[in-house]
């Protein structure tokens, strides 16, 4: 068979969402194939090459050395292949529907300001803003970019930073002359500490006392799905949350939030990146401007 008879940049491109989406059913979902139709496809690509690339398994693929630098390599020339493509095309601006998920708190303070700027300079692209503190896989949801907050898991997703925030356990005025400032962190056990109603990666409110780390976990009469409804609950009165100070900065200079317990506070941050599917040098043209103009706009502290 002839090079001239086989799609190679295609087979790259296949065992490179394999690698990346950590299986043949997901790639097979990205690409609307069947599972068996992408491994045959890689099976084909290992026969040409004469080497395994993965060590299979039912549960998960390993690469082998040689699909370790063959990834790599392909990963080079697929995005050397898009440069030469845009460069070519009649027209590289940014174009199409692009779907951007973040959280509630992200969305209504550094999103939403910024997207009628980004719009403009950018007719041609339509925005699906979906606003959620559920974490949700970006493949299944169809999603181009997900801003989120936290540490992230490992995966496949490559993440830009935007900044990174300290925590803050705050409450109201009236909450703590009805019910009592805590000077310890002993003391939280009489107040009512709001929380999630979803796990999260940090299951509690971290302190330090007397040089020893502590964790609170929060129990109180009320949870919520997203930060901004706990933020509006602690300005409410009707406890106390532990939040990111991006959050709350405005009302603490305001009166309505007061923190607590800040020699207690260990200093901990939670970083906030703009995460996507793919490697930053093979992207559609929308997905780059956006990430551009998302790391240029927004600095998260």
């Amino acid at each position: 068979m002839s090079r001239l008879d086989v799609n190679r940049s295609g087979e790259m491109e296949v065992f490179v969402r394999v690698v990346e989406l950590g299986g043949f059913s997901a790639a097979a979902r990205a690409y609307r194939m069947t599972p068996s139709a992408v491994s045959k496809l890689v099976a084909r690509l290992e026969r040409r090459l004469g080497t395994r690339l993965i060590n299979r398994s039912t549960r998960l693929i390993q690469l082998t050395p040689e699909g370790s630098a063959f990834y790599e390599r392909s990963v080079r020339l697929l995005a050397d292949l898009d440069e030469a493509e845009r460069g070519a095309a009649t027209s590289a601006a940014p174009s199409g529907r692009l779907r951007v998920n973040t959280n509630v708190a992200i969305g209504r303070l550094y999103l939403l300001p910024i997207v009628t700027e980004f719009l403009v300079k950018h007719p041609a692209v339509t925005l699906d803003i979906v606003i959620t503190d559920a974490v949700i896989d970006l493949l299944e949801e169809r999603t181009d970019i997900a801003i989120r907050s936290g540490p992230l898991k490992s995966s496949r997703l490559v993440a830009r930073k935007l900044g990174e925030t300290r925590m803050a356990i705050v409450g109201a005025p009236a909450y703590f002359q009805r019910c009592g400032t805590p000077s310890t962190p002993a003391d939280l056990d009489q107040h009512n500490r709001l929380g999630f109603g979803y796990a999260r990666a940090i299951e509690g409110w971290p302190l330090i006392e007397g040089g020893t780390p502590i964790m609170v976990p929060p129990a109180g009469n009320a949870q919520a799905s997203d930060g901004e409804t706990l933020r509006r609950l602690a300005l409410a009165g009707l406890g106390l949350a532990r939040l990111a100070m991006f959050q709350v900065r405005a009302d603490i200079a305001a009166g309505r939030l007061v923190p607590v317990l800040e020699d207690y506070n260990p200093g901990d941050t939670e970083d906030v990146h703009a995460v996507f599917l793919g490697q930053g040098g093979h992207l559609p043209a929308r997905v780059r401007a956006f990430l551009d103009f998302l790391v240029a706009k927004i600095r998260v502290a």
